[in-house]
């Protein structure tokens, strides 16, 4: 089939989350034989039109002119550009700045939406921009012929909430992953003797309460943030933090083999998302065998279950540290997540669930149409 991929700011992944899912699924469904278009902001650092067999469609993006109006821009004029390619299935990765531009989805492609997090419970967004979220949400809904949701929990609340049947599909990790010499070296860090905590600079994964946590410790290790620190969160941690020397925050680092190679060798990897579903930076932790504490939610203890450590509260990720854990629990702990990986949230079983649900989709939507176009041709 012919399939396109709107909503990311494009591949390989430079950004987060749905970048790297779209990474994976586009290359994925190259191999089994389709042909995949994944749009690209015009300002994502690769410029070519084809990644690894996956068709690159660059289009403007005005976020760097008009911030947050920008991705609505942008992703109107991926839509359009969409209309005249004739595809057979668009799969929308997120729709807060999508799904208002319905009028203009193709009518000859169907239309499937991966549902994302709850976006408007993000303490972020003002309440009017929340209000929107949840109208954009119910857009999405409506004006999707198929809907995917990335966690149990998330699939539960549409269902309750819209009375659909979304079809749960997880994130997917990497099993083959290789390490980096020389990582540890350069930045200066010794294995098994430092924290870690990777993610976006967002209030919702809680860094500022882990950091808190860590900095009222007497710990002699270090605490290594990786993410971007650019938009205004990641400056006020900079700012409240800077003054403690143990915490060391390199910045956004994309190459996988480094990620993997320092999230294998920390002591603890601090997980502290608490709004959406499945996160694919969880599931990377624990295929790299690290120990992990996480926020205490619906969506963390549904992957995690009993092999993790739990944190609420700055006094919580204070006393983790502080504690002394037996190692056959921990190794208990590591062993139980990489399994789960191995067995459900591995991206080969991610990529042929994506694969098989995209083409029941195709075919059942075909054959309504069919079976619409014989009635109207006996009336």
């Amino acid at each position: 089939m012919k399939i396109a991929i709107l909503g990311t700011r494009g591949i390989p992944n430079h950004y987060g989350g749905f970048e790297q899912i779209t990474e994976k699924l586009s290359i994925g469904l190259v191999e089994k034989g389709h042909e995949v278009f994944v749009y690209n902001s015009h300002k994502h650092p690769y410029k070519r039109s084809t990644w690894k067999g996956v068709h690159i469609i660059h289009c403007y993006d005005a976020e760097h002119r008009l911030k947050t109006v920008g991705q609505f821009v942008y992703d109107f004029n991926c839509i359009m550009d969409a209309r005249r390619r004739g595809f057979d299935v668009i799969l929308f990765m997120g729709y807060t700045s999508s799904s208002i531009w319905h009028p203009f989805f193709p009518k000859q492609s169907i239309i499937i939406s991966n549902m994302d997090g709850l976006e408007w419970k993000r303490t972020k967004y003002s309440k009017p921009v929340q209000t929107f979220l949840k109208y954009a949400e119910r857009l999405a809904v409506k004006h999707s012929h198929f809907h995917i949701a990335d966690s149990v929990g998330i699939q539960d609340y549409l269902t309750r909430k819209y009375k659909i049947h979304p079809q749960y599909i997880s994130y997917g990790a990497s099993l083959y992953q290789e390490e980096k010499e020389n990582i540890l070296q350069e930045l200066g860090l010794t294995r098994h003797d430092y924290y870690l905590l990777m993610a976006r600079m967002e209030p919702e994964n809680n860094i500022e309460m882990i950091l808190q946590g860590f900095a009222e410790t007497n710990s002699n290790k270090k605490f290594v943030v990786i993410g971007n620190m650019a938009n205004s969160y990641g400056k006020q941690l900079i700012k409240k933090f800077r003054g403690d020397q143990r915490i060391y925050f390199v910045g956004a680092l994309f190459d996988q083999n480094a990620v993997h190679t320092i999230r294998k060798s920390a002591l603890l990897y601090f997980h502290g998302h608490s709004v959406g579903g499945t996160n694919p930076s969880l599931l990377e932790a624990m295929a790299s065998k690290a120990l992990i504490a996480a926020h205490d939610n619906p969506f963390n203890k549904a992957i995690l279950e009993k092999d993790a450590l739990y944190f609420t509260s700055a006094e919580d990720v204070k006393k983790l540290i502080e504690a002394s854990l037996p190692e056959t629990i921990k190794q208990r702990m590591i062993g139980s997540n990489y399994e789960k990986i191995l067995l459900q949230h591995n991206c080969e079983t991610i990529v042929h669930q994506y694969e098989t649900f995209i083409c029941n989709c195709f075919e059942k939507l075909s054959n309504e149409k069919v079976i619409y176009n014989r009635r109207y041709a006996f009336k």
